[in-house]
């Protein structure tokens, strides 16, 4: 085994592991790389990517694996892999770098250094030989290392510009990290004025191709739905909510959600699955399906609760990140169909009538003929439906599967487990309860070093290095209060107050009042990243303060609303700008302003799970909602008893309570 094989092989991460046999001389992202740098007066060659990432795998072919290109790169640079899953404050602000220098951005990020951090070229994806007028990799390294020979003085200015561009764009208010107010009622009203004017009408979602899930915005919707009885709001979330689970962007066989849709019709996905996405869209649905009872919604909902369970479970209880897009090489393979593969599994009469109800043509869909499975109209015989979908099922088990990215992330575990333990109980399948509960333990553990500090990844059980950021504090912090809620088992309660109490001591920007990305004791970057849009998860700055306004629920601390506030008021400016990039700040606003409602379900036996299971189908913004045996040591639960021996629910705001009641029907009242 190689040198560099060796150096990788250690490595948590299954995309670093991916690149362990490059004839490239890999280093991780750490001092050690820089040093070198330095010592041999050679530029950094830093690539981003993730285990999932289709272009990634592709130029890993093309070009990380050629020995000549590699002996070039070897020579004349240190190179540095990155998964930016891993480190997403690195990709952060190499990726706001490309995105200055480019106009653009994405995976794989090529970016090159001076041995001190600062960037001075950057690019995506370049293929091997020129091509459709792009550069060949091996043409643009050598314009780099000659620039790098006889322009040192200009790599100096520029690399120096751009840092100068960060760290002023962050000071400024134009990279996110502004202040503001807290948006009220008229502000979110106006957000929602904004949405519409930005949806698709005809296909649900918002703007063009490709198309993302709008997980957050739905949230946020949903919410000020509740508030307002806004139908404005409602008709953009049942629009976009039953396109997206009829299209081919949804797994018709066996449940999940794909990245995106590379169209604006949401037909042809960008196939891998995300853990995040499921997590987030899980959590939609069942908020959609709370809302309005919607069959749809519910099947969605139990559908993606299974196939997180089936699918991306790890032997140690948590949740893997990712199913790749491809499948041997080749994107969508394990998905796609034909009318006569159809017919080969279910004979002549069902294959037709599946490729009518699932839009299977011999033109195709996808590519070469073949179709991605769309169910835009129930089929008229749901046993007939049943028999097929299963049969289709079994028959794709049989077929090369993608590879499954086994890294386990704290923030996205934290998503998947606040939102099992909430369907568990309002479904009645104590599976997901317990699924939710031994994720929860096992960050806990795994993901909680001796300090108290968070760790970002693990695999097969041992953790990384890497320190969590600000949005898996906040993520894993919210999830420790959602297993407190269906467990009444105060640890989780300290857990969560231990997380947010870092929160406010070492990420708060003391001058605007936001907060950073990472914390002040987290490895130094040429700028340190606070970045308070949406991407695919929620802002760190909106899970913080979703983490914390629940938080300030359960203990009544107004320290931790306050904390709260701070973070929503530093995303308001872009909120009430460009809302679709700032739905789970708006969301944690919307809850702010119902209080949010408090409710504490005392008591134990069945009586009390129905009344639980009736609190949780309150849908005021953003209500916390606990259970717990009397005595429960929670401030909630603070002289609040069983009510003539029976359970008894308790809806509060602010720690002031309304008179307990004891029926399900009157807790709906």
């Amino acid at each position: 085994m190689s040198r560099m094989a060796n150096r990788l092989s250690r490595a948590t991460s299954p995309y670093l592991l991916q690149h362990a046999d490059n004839p490239v001389d890999w280093h991780e992202w750490g001092d050690d790389a820089f040093a070198l740098a330095a010592e041999r007066d050679v530029p950094v060659l830093l690539s981003v990517g993730y285990a999932a990432c289709h272009w990634c795998h592709v130029m890993a072919r093309e070009s990380f694996e050629d020995p000549e290109l590699a002996a070039y790169l070897n020579e004349h640079f240190v190179p540095v892999k990155v998964d930016r899953e891993e480190r997403p404050d690195v990709d952060a602000v190499y990726m706001r770098a490309t995105t200055a220098m480019t106009g653009q951005g994405g995976w794989p990020m090529t970016v090159v250094l001076t041995p001190s951090g600062e960037p001075f070229f950057a690019g995506t994806y370049f293929p091997p030989r020129p091509s459709h007028q792009m550069p060949g990799f091996g043409q643009v390294l050598e314009a780099v290392v000659d620039t790098w020979r006889t322009k040192r003085d200009d790599i100096a200015r520029v690399g120096g510009q751009i840092v100068e561009h960060l760290a002023a764009a962050e000071s400024a208010g134009l990279a996110p990290g502004g202040g503001g107010r807290t948006p009220g009622p008229d502000d979110l009203d106006e957000a929602v004025r904004t949405l519409a004017e930005q949806f698709d009408a005809t296909n649900g979602g918002f703007g063009g191709a490709p198309k993302f899930p709008p997980s957050m915005v739905l949230e946020f919707l949903l919410r000020h739905a509740a508030r307002t009885g806004s139908e404005q709001s409602a008709s953009m979330i049942e629009k976009t909510a039953e396109a997206m689970a009829r299209g081919g962007m949804y797994d018709q066989l066996a449940g999940g959600f794909a990245r995106y849709s590379v169209d604006a019709t949401w037909t042809v996905p960008h196939f891998e699955k995300m853990l995040y996405d499921n997590a987030l869209l899980l959590r939609a649905y069942l908020h959609l399906w709370r809302r309005d009872g919607s069959v749809l919604a519910e099947r969605v909902v139990r559908e993606t609760a299974d196939f997180l369970l089936t699918d991306l479970i790890t032997p140690q209880g948590g949740f893997a990140s990712a199913l790749d897009a491809d499948t041997d090489g080749v994107e969508g393979a394990t998905y796609v169909w034909t009318p006569d593969q159809l017919v080969e599994v279910l004979g002549r009469e069902d294959g037709a009538w599946a490729a009518r109800h699932l839009l299977v043509t011999p033109q195709g869909t996808f590519e070469n003929g073949t179709s991605t499975l769309q169910r835009r109209i129930e089929p008229n015989d749901p046993e007939r439906w049943e028999s097929v979908r299963e049969r289709l099922a079994t028959a794709r088990r049989a077929r090369p599967a993608p590879a499954r990215d086994e890294k386990v992330v704290a923030a996205w575990n934290g998503l998947a487990v606040s939102a099992l333990a909430e369907a568990g109980v309002l479904l009645d399948e104590p599976a997901y309860v317990d699924a939710a509960v031994v994720a929860a333990s096992l960050l806990a553990g795994v993901h909680t070093d001796a300090d108290g500090r968070l760790l970002r990844t693990s695999r097969d059980g041992l953790a990384s290095t890497n320190v969590g950021v600000l949005e898996d504090y906040g993520c894993v912090a919210e999830a420790y209060l959602a297993v407190l809620g269906v467990t009444g088992d105060a640890v989780w309660l300290e857990r969560a107050r231990a997380l947010c109490d870092r929160i406010l001591a070492h990420f708060t920007d003391e001058e605007s009042g936001g907060f950073y990305d990472t914390a002040d004791d987290a490895p130094d970057l040429v700028v340190r990243p606070r970045d308070v849009s949406d991407n695919a998860t929620p802002s760190g700055a909106s899970a913080a303060a979703a983490a914390l306004v629940a938080l300030g629920a359960v203990t009544g601390e107004s320290r931790y609303r306050e904390g709260a506030e701070r973070a929503v008021a530093s995303a308001a400016p872009l909120a009430l700008k460009a809302p679709r990039f700032a739905g789970a700040s708006l969301a944690v606003a919307e809850a702010l302003l119902a209080g949010p409602v408090e409710v504490a379900v005392v008591g134990t036996g069945d009586d009390a799970a129905v009344l639980h299971r009736a609190a949780l189908r309150l849908d005021s913004p953003g209500a916390v909602v606990l259970a717990g045996a009397p005595g429960t040591a929670v401030p909630l639960f603070e002289g609040r008893d069983l009510v003539d021996g029976s359970a008894a629910a308790y809806v509060c705001r602010g720690f002031v309570c309304e008179r307990p009641v004891t029926d399900p029907a009157a807790l709906r009242a």
